[in-house]
């Protein structure tokens, strides 16, 4: 009906009188739509909907904007619909926002909504098939056995796979704290299982990705900072001098994650605290703590503390930066507000999710990296 309503479209302009096959229409854009996102925002139900005119003209409803206005709204009533039945069958990411799953006090249905907030596509996955809460906490225990195995990657990166959806339940539901996920969930806090877990939330390649841009748009971003002066000309100055003494990549990074933090007018000292000596963590709740060698020839060396509990150390102070941000998705953790603008750079402009949705300064920012 579609291919023969566009043919007579195309030849005398009378669009489809697609009221029989409204119903289909609404129900495959739903299913298509719930394999990327279950909340799909304003701006990408607006894209849905012009991609569907686009490809069906003969949809095209005349008096409204773009002729799709009428299929926005349709279609936003439409996922509410489709959400509620998927919630009454158990989908996963949809009944943790169900009214018997939340607190006495907090019993309305805009209350405390659980959903993804930074471009999650598996923020709340279904268990696999044929696999039980019970089946999958053996899983769990078996896995405590196997990190502490030498050799065993390939086994640990199977049972971490497998367990995926139950680990992202107790994370999501539970938001239990790091030193607890840390014993629960060992293999978690290795950098190679950090990158898979990212990738299994997001799709996107973390560590690869995130250099990639970050190399891409040090020389702009680096060019757009030596450019200002003002109160960060003493801050700038210093970032100048990192590049003088060490022309290493490691150094060259670290400089234009500084510049950027320098750049967005938040502080450095917030995101990363230089070693001096044994200081204590127990109050740094996200931090990245850089000790730097005698010479300047002696690489710095970067630990991570989230909750002050060490989880990563002996890295590079960018790769750091990296692993965090695969930390924070990992362990669904909010991003600190001194620093949003910051994280929003890393994962809008450096990891490129959901990056036609961001706040003016990051998008003044990016439009400045790209011309």
């Amino acid at each position: 009906m579609l291919a023969s309503g566009n043919e007579a479209f195309n030849k005398n302009g009378i669009p489809l009188n697609f009221t029989s096959i409204l119903p289909d229409i609404l129900e495959r854009l739903a299913e298509s739509v719930f394999q990327y996102v279950a909340y799909p925002t304003s701006a990408q139900i607006s894209k849905v909907a012009e991609a569907l005119i686009q490809k069906h003209p003969c949809l095209r409803e005349p008096g409204s904007y773009n002729g799709c206005y009428g299929w926005q709204q349709r279609l936003k009533y439409k996922m509410a619909n489709y959400r509620t039945k998927l919630r009454g069958l158990g989908c996963p990411e949809l009944d943790v926002n169900s009214l018997r799953k939340k607190r006495s006090h907090e019993k309305a249905p805009a209350k405390n909504v659980k959903k993804p907030k930074k471009s999650e596509v598996n923020y709340l996955p279904p268990h696999p098939h044929g696999e039980t809460e019970e089946s999958l906490e053996c899983e769990r225990v078996e896995l405590l056995n196997e990190v502490k195995k030498r050799d065993n990657s390939q086994i640990i990166s199977e049972k971490m796979a497998k367990t995926f959806s139950s680990r992202r339940q107790e994370v999501v539901n539970q938001a239990p704290a790091v030193n607890d996920m840390k014993e629960r969930w060992p293999a978690l806090f290795d950098t190679a299982q950090i990158n898979q877990e990212f990738r299994r939330i997001t799709t996107v390649a973390l560590e690869t990705t995130f250099m990639a841009k970050l190399d891409h748009y040090s020389p702009k971003l680096m060019s757009l900072l030596f450019s200002r002066g003002g109160t960060a000309k003493t801050k700038i100055q210093r970032i100048r001098n990192m590049l003088l003494e060490d022309e290493s990549v490691e150094t060259r990074r670290e400089a234009a994650i500084r510049g950027l933090v320098v750049y967005l007018r938040e502080k450095e000292e917030d995101l990363f605290r230089e070693q001096d000596g044994d200081e204590d963590i127990t109050n740094d709740v996200m931090k990245i703590v850089v000790t730097r060698g005698a010479m300047v020839s002696n690489p710095a060396t970067a630990t991570i503390i989230l909750e002050g509990t060490e989880v990563l150390a002996d890295l590079d102070v960018p790769r750091a930066c990296a692993l965090l941000m695969g930390l924070i998705y990992a362990l669904n953790l909010s991003y600190p507000k001194e620093l949003k603008n910051t994280f929003e750079v890393f994962q809008k402009i450096f990891l490129e999710l959901d990056d036609l949705k961001a706040s003016p300064k990051v998008m003044s920012l990016k439009s400045k990296l790209l011309f």
